[in-house]
Order: C-alpha cells, then sequence, then structure tokens
C-alpha cells in the first residue's frame, strides 16, 4: 500500500513552525516541519509529498527549489514579498492568518487535485485550471476529467448527456481550453432558447435584405466561432429543419448565410450537449440519426449530483467562496447541515445546490447556518438546535485571539468592566490565581460563556447596538459579533 502523502512545512522561524504543527495536527493531516537547510536532503529521500508550505522570507534557493520541482504544489504564509512566488504555476495558493480549518481543507483538496492531474499533464497551468472548476473527489467526477483529457486535444466532435444543472457547459469550456483551438472563441449557443425561424439566422448569419428587418449583414455564431469552439447547448430542441442543415455543415465544414449564395468554410469544433435521451428521440422520429451519429463521436455523461454525494462538502467550499469573492459576503454551514444536504436528492443538481447557498447568504449572512435554518424540504436530520456548538477550531481561535483581545476599559463609570477587567488581570498572575478559582472548581466553558455575553452586552450598550463600532471595541470582526449575537440571542431591548 502508497504511504499517505504530508504537508512538508518549511520555515526558519521556530515559533511559526510550532504554530502550524498545531494547527495541522488538529486538522489530522500527516506533516513534517523542517527549517531550509534540510528540505534537499528531505526531498531526496521522502518524495512522497502532499504539497510544500514555504513560510518567512522565500530566498533564491527556495525560488531555485519551486522551479526545478514541478511536480509539487507550493503554498505560501506569512512571506515578506509575493513578488517572490508570482509567475510559478506550480504555486497553488497562499495560507492567511489566522489559519482556519476551511483554508487548510481547500489547501488539501486543490494539493490532491494537482497530484492527481499529473500523469496525463501536458500543460500544468491549465490542467489545474481543469481541476478547479470541475470540483470534486468521486469517481465520477474523476471519470469526467480523465475523458476530458483525452479528448480535448482531438479534433473530434464531442456530445455532453447529463441532467439539467450538472455542469455541461462547464464540461465543454474545459474541453475548449485544454484544447490546441484555446486561443480561438468559445461560442455557446443555447438551441432551446432561440425560436425555430431565428435559429438558422442565428447559427449561419444572413445577408442585408434576406428578410424583412435584414437592415445589414450579421455573421452567425459560426463564424463568430472561427477557429474556436461552438457549443450547442440543448441540441435536443433543435428543429427537425435545422437538424438537416447542421448535419450538411458537419458533413461538408461549408455553410452560406440566410440569402446568401457563397460558401464559407467552417473552421470550428462542434461541443454539443442536451439533458435529453436522444437515442428515444430517435425511435419517435424527434431526432435525426444520422445527426446524432455524428454527434456523438465522443460521448461525456456529467453525473448528477445525486450520484456523488461525497462531493458536496467540497462544492458547498468552492461555491461559498466565488460567493465569498463576488458579493463579498458568506455563510457557514454546520457538519449536521452538510449531512442533511447529502441526504437530499437534489434534482436540480449543481444549479441547485448554487441557488441554495445564494439564498442562505441573502438570509443569514455572514452567520452559521444549521439543520434549522435550512429550507424545509432539505431538512433530513433531526437535530437540537441547543445542542449545536461552534466548530472546535473557530471555538480556540475566537476564545484565544478575540475574547481577551483588544478591550476598552477606560469607562471608570462602568463598575461591571472594571471588575471584570480586575478578574482577568488576577487570572494571569500566578500568585492569585487561587484567589479567582472556587475550592470546589468551576464550569470554564460556562464561565468564559458568561464572562463573554457580559463583554459583548457592554460593548453593544456603549455604542447604542451599533454593530460595527461594538466589534472594534472588542477586537473582533463585525461577522464574527453577529455570529455571536445570534448564538447567545442577544437582542436590543424594545
Amino acid at each position: 500500500m502508497q504511504a499517505q502523502k504530508h504537508i512538508l512545512v518549511v520555515d526558519n522561524d521556530a515559533e511559526r513552525r510550532q504554530q502550524l504543527a498545531t494547527v495541522l495536527a488538529f486538522v489530522g493531516e500527516q506533516f513534517q516541519v523542517l527549517c531550509e537547510a534540510e528540505i534537499e536532503q528531505h526531498l531526496a529521500e521522502t518524495p512522497n509529498i502532499l504539497t510544500i508550505i514555504l513560510c518567512g522570507d522565500i530566498s533564491a534557493k527556495l525560488q531555485n527549489l519551486i522551479k526545478a520541482n514541478p511536480t509539487y504544489p507550493f503554498v505560501y504564509h506569512d512571506i515578506l514579498d509575493k513578488k517572490q512566488v508570482n509567475g510559478y504555476a506550480n504555486v497553488i495558493g497562499e495560507l492567511t492568518t489566522p489559519l482556519n480549518y476551511a483554508q487548510l481543507t481547500q489547501l488539501v483538496h486543490h494539493s490532491h487535485q494537482y497530484h492527481n492531474n499529473l500523469p496525463n499533464k501536458r500543460d500544468i497551468t491549465r490542467s489545474s485550471a481543469l481541476f478547479r472548476s470541475l470540483v470534486g473527489v468521486s469517481a465520477p467526477m474523476q471519470q469526467v476529467r480523465f475523458l476530458i483529457e483525452q479528448v480535448a486535444s482531438t479534433a473530434a466532435n464531442v456530445l455532453i448527456l447529463g441532467e439539467s444543472g450538472t455542469g455541461k457547459e462547464v464540461v465543454a469550456r474545459n474541453i475548449h481550453n485544454l484544447s490546441d483551438r484555446r486561443k480561438g472563441p468559445f461560442v455557446p449557443v443555447n438551441c432551446g432558447a432561440i425560436p425555430a425561424e431565428l435559429l438558422e439566422s442565428e447559427l449561419f448569419g444572413h445577408e442585408k435584405g434576406a428578410f424583412t428587418g435584414a437592415i445589414s449583414m450579421r455573421k452567425g455564431r459560426f463564424e463568430l466561432a472561427e477557429g474556436g469552439t461552438l457549443f450547442l447547448d440543448e441540441i435536443g430542441d433543435m428543429p427537425q429543419p435545422m437538424q438537416v442543415k447542421l448535419l450538411r455543415v458537419l458533413q461538408e465544414r461549408t455553410f452560406e448565410r440566410v440569402g446568401g449564395a457563397k460558401s464559407i468554410k467552417a473552421n470550428v469544433r462542434i461541443v454539443a450537449a442536451t439533458h435529453q435521451h436522444l437515442e428515444e428521440m430517435i425511435k419517435s422520429n424527434q431526432f435525426r440519426e444520422d445527426l446524432y451519429y455524428r454527434l456523438n463521436v465522443f460521448p461525456i455523461e456529467t453525473p448528477a449530483l445525486r450520484e456523488r454525494k461525497e462531493d458536496i462538502p467540497l462544492l458547498l467550499q468552492e461555491l461559498l467562496t466565488r460567493y465569498s469573492s463576488e458579493q463579498g459576503q458568506s455563510v457557514r454551514f454546520t457538519e449536521q447541515a452538510i449531512a442533511s444536504l447529502q441526504e437530499h436528492p437534489w434534482p436540480g443538481n449543481v444549479r441547485e445546490l448554487s441557488n441554495l447557498i445564494e439564498r442562505m447568504i441573502i438570509m443569514y449572512g455572514e452567520q452559521v447556518v444549521n439543520v434549522g435554518q435550512l429550507p424545509l424540504k432539505y431538512q433530513h436530520l433531526d437535530v437540537d438546535e441547543q445542542a449545536i456548538e461552534y466548530p472546535e477550531e473557530i471555538q480556540e481561535r475566537e476564545a484565544i485571539n478575540e475574547l481577551f483581545a483588544g478591550f476598552d476599559y477606560d469607562d471608570e463609570d462602568d463598575t461591571q468592566t472594571n471588575t471584570e477587567h480586575e478578574l482577568t488581570t488576577s487570572a494571569t498572575n500566578s500568585n492569585s490565581a487561587v484567589d479567582i478559582l472556587p475550592h470546589q472548581g468551576l464550569n470554564l466553558k460556562e464561565y468564559l460563556a458568561e464572562l463573554e455575553v457580559a463583554l459583548i452586552t457592554q460593548a453593544l450598550h456603549k455604542n447604542d447596538w451599533v454593530v460595527a463600532r461594538s466589534a472594534e471595541l472588542l477586537g473582533m470582526r463585525r461577522t464574527t459579533l453577529v455570529e455571536k449575537m445570534r448564538k447567545y440571542n442577544l437582542q436590543k431591548d424594545a
């Protein structure tokens, strides 16, 4: 059995190395930490590496290391100058501060994708783009990626089959981006969205005066896709008269504009897609059999989301990252909520999942979504809301970095604040710790929660319940304060 790949941390700062080691151990990943002087010997002796994290100053030696090892994905953390890692195809991301479970999970995911792509790679940059857009580690998705890589460099027509919302256009775009035609245009046409009487003009263009309203010559999609790829989506909805004309173009590679007599060469690659069962349509004379076999040179079937439920957590993370980048807002899903989503049949597939995330962002922006916050049809688990706890990394990071950081104790009239300040100050003094710890002991978690509620409430009252100013006073992010207010059900008195 092949040994599990591990994460390699290269850092000359011993304290930072230890911090990273603590987080990686908590996440449960195999790892090893070492200084720059030890890296070359380690690579020679232990090549089974998932990814290499470079920290601090990226020396010329480490830059040469990146260049010399294109089969290893690199990640940087807390470096002095990002220009030191720009331009390298195998530098796949950055670990920001504070470290958290989500970004480490994403790092591991992208690192595995990078390695999975290496056996068939012709261009690391292009292949990495393929894996980022086709999220999933399930067997069906690995098969889709394999087929894309096999057919991309050929001139074969491709027929993409699958239910609505499974990402057929994403597959088509990746075929184009990995092909020799990638510098040419990618032109999509939805054959079901264009009226039958206009589809011919849309595909082949028309000459001036060809019909009423044709006041000038217009190029069609075939001409616009010259040298590139024409994506015919929902090909099953194409009317039979147009099927005959399309078949002629595929056979002869020439066409005429509507109202024209000049033959125009069609230097395009055809990728078609449909959610319909074309073989059944052939039996009922709704689709031409000869066109079907012209298009179906290389079929690729996109799996339904219910057939790859293990990919749902990765899809959630990827879609949340995109929405956060585009809209500046996001949400968090509890493990129970994710488990409930994995029980859903997803008739709308990835498109349905994307729409659900957008709805959750609108309703619960920057908050934690549990089963109870999901729409009723997605609630497939019975969960006690009172029993839900924050993920361990949120508890630890926020308790340490935010609860006791940045408080303002200058208000001498606030007796309770001064009292809490004295307690926390005395708790740091080993000689007086016995004075605040009861002989019978205490429940530290409940005590910290009560203290947290008291400090948050004071900050909100001081700032007339303006969350942004209260968060600044408490030394935490506004979104974190909103989550805590919801967690403790803190509301302004009417």
